[in-house]
């Protein structure tokens, strides 16, 4: 194996890091913002506010989108066995 062929391999891997961990991240980007809108607007400074209701959606987020992550890491693990199996 090449020195081409282990980015390549590399940067497969972090796009799909990239891809299954981003609604999970825009979720929380969301609700955090608009949780600090709300506590802005109100003039509510509690910071165990922001935690709950992210952790709670970064949750849901993560159940409704299990079947599109499970299926990407199978296709990235499918592609690097298929790499081995064939040696590169």
């Amino acid at each position: 194996m090449t020195g081409a062929e282990t980015l390549d391999i590399a940067t497969s891997g972090i796009w799909t890091l990239i891809i299954i961990s981003a609604p999970m991240m825009i979720v929380g980007l969301v609700v955090g913002v608009i949780i600090a809108l709300f506590q802005a607007l109100t003039q509510i400074q509690e910071m165990t506010l922001v935690f709950v209701p992210k952790i709670i959606a970064i949750f849901l987020t993560m159940l409704l989108t299990l079947p599109f992550m499970g299926a990407t890491m199978a296709t990235y693990m499918n592609q690097i066995v298929d790499m081995i199996i064939t040696g590169g």
